[in-house]
């Protein structure tokens, strides 16, 4: 008697290797397909990053490929998710669908609306967590949501860690049976960037696909890893991961990250790449943080957690945002980094934290703006850890420790001494000094022969204004800094 059909529906998840969802759906059956579903909804271009669109085309490509040489096959559907599940299962005859959890809100619903759906023309809907600790495991002595990443690191890195799966091994699909399902349900070729509406065609920071982030993981783990607590802040430096698009879409899965990091840790030769292990590690924790945050507590997606600053009159400058945005600020570290953004599609950590405290701190820009541009840019754009960041950057999030201001030139003059990043970003200044550079003390004269904007705003004076109004429209609660001890590490930087 043959095995049921069954369907893993990929969204987040684009590897065969320690998938959840697909492991628990080839242990029911191994007639197993796997679907993807193109939603016009996520596909929205003025909230989508062109070069993000691309990079997820390609690394479905690659899925689809191993799905071939496992001996199954990656259906590609377009259209409204849940009537396009249903439908698809239904012409399938499948009796289960398998997927894993998203924390966003409209992925949680998307999700909720499915299972429903599913349930009523009688298939089984099987959703996992795919994380490594989900959001309902990692809870207080009072069993609340943590809203502090110190004590939910704690309890977090406390808990033992799951193995990684093992990728499918055997398929019961014949060729004969693959075509005719997939010919059933009308299934389409996968298209481009440009047929999807999408204009990318520079290279991509990073190569897609799962066979490339294992690659990536080795190298990494090989030497950077060992020296990152050292090197991650400097943007001239390759001294982060560049794995941050592959955990967004999936393409490796946290386990495997957390066995990796293990076996480095074993071999480790001094305390400093103990070190440096330890802090990649606590990034994987601040992700989870940030979509446990997501989860419990939805409204972030679009208000800031200190209610206070609900009410913070930002000035929100169009002619100072676009300036901003195009890196034409007069800052040249804030200049290099959006124009890293904009013409690579990635921007190095330490840069986005410097520039999310310049549109907040220095322009009194609402961060909901600098984090939608965000999302328009990035080939990592991830809606949970974007905005956690940002609002970390806005002193409206989760931070005991929420009043920071970055001085520009300072960053500057700490993360890029040599002005490396700065020459190879703002090119019209490759010739002046570096002290000019990383200083910012760069001649009215100097400019106008270079091309280059004046500073748009006083730094000091600037910073002042924000404390003022920070001040004023600030209001106790549970998560402010005066009645919460502990202290929040730096933001991640994978």
């Amino acid at each position: 008697m043959r095995s049921p059909l069954t369907l893993c529906w990929h969204r987040r998840d684009l590897r065969l290797a320690d998938n959840t969802a697909l492991h628990a759906a080839w242990q029911h059956s191994q007639r197993l397909l796997g679907l993807f579903i193109l939603d016009p909804t996520l596909l929205n271009p003025e909230e989508v990053a062109p070069v993000r669109v691309r990079f997820m085309l390609e690394s479905l490509a690659v899925l689809a490929e191993r799905y071939r040489q496992w001996g199954s096959r990656l259906l590609i559907i377009q259209g409204d998710p849940v009537p396009s599940l249903v439908q698809t299962a239904q012409m399938l005859e499948a009796q289960a669908v398998f997927f894993n959890r998203d924390v966003e809100p409209y992925a949680h619903e998307r999700d909720r609306a499915a299972k429903t759906a599913l349930e009523a023309v009688g298939i089984e809907a099987k959703p996992y967590w795919d994380m490594l600790h989900p959001p309902k495991t990692v809870l207080t002595g009072q069993g609340s949501p943590y809203t502090v990443y110190t004590p939910y690191w704690r309890n977090w890195s406390a808990q033992p860690k799951p193995e990684p799966y093992a990728a499918p091994s055997v398929c019961e699909l014949t060729a004969e049976e693959l075509e005719t399902l997939s010919q059933a349900v009308g299934a389409i070729e996968l298209p481009s960037a440009a047929q999807l509406g999408f204009d990318w065609d520079q290279e991509l920071p990073v190569e897609p696909g799962e066979v490339a982030a294992q690659q990536i993981l080795e190298g990494f783990c090989d030497q950077a890893l060992r020296d990152y607590q050292e090197q991650r802040n400097f943007p001239a430096n390759e001294g982060t991961s560049r794995l941050s698009a592959h955990i967004k879409f999936g393409t490796l899965g946290m386990r495997t990250l957390w066995a990796a990091t293990q076996e480095v840790k074993l071999i480790a030769r001094s305390d400093e790449e103990h070190d440096s292990i330890r802090t990649w590690q606590q990034e994987l924790a601040w992700r989870e943080f940030y979509q446990q945050a997501l989860f419990h507590f939805p409204v972030l997606a679009a208000e800031p957690h200190r209610k206070g600053m609900a009410g913070f009159p930002w000035e929100n400058d169009p002619e100072k945002f676009q300036s901003w945005c195009e890196g034409r600020t007069g800052y040249p570290i804030v200049d290099a980094a959006m124009r890293q953004m904009n013409g690579s599609g990635w921007m190095h950590n330490r840069c986005r934290m410097i520039v999310a405290s310049f549109l907040t701190k220095d322009l009194l820009i609402d961060p909901r703006l600098g984090e939608k541009y965000f999302m328009q840019k990035l080939i990592d754009g991830d809606l949970a850890p974007n905005n956690g960041g940002w609002q970390w950057s806005a002193s409206s999030g989760m931070d005991p420790k929420p009043l920071r201001i970055f001085n520009p030139n300072t960053q500057a003059q700490k993360f890029d001494p040599d002005a490396e990043y700065i020459r190879h970003w703002v090119p019209e200044l490759r010739n002046l000094d570096a002290e000019q550079l990383v200083t910012g003390k760069i001649s009215s004269r100097e400019r106008d022969a270079c091309g280059y904007p004046e500073p748009i705003v006083d730094h000091k004076q600037r910073q002042q204004m924000f404390k003022t109004h920070y001040q004023n429209v600030r209001t106790p609660d549970a998560t402010d800094p005066m009645e919460i001890a502990g202290r929040s590490t730096s933001q991640p930087v994978i």
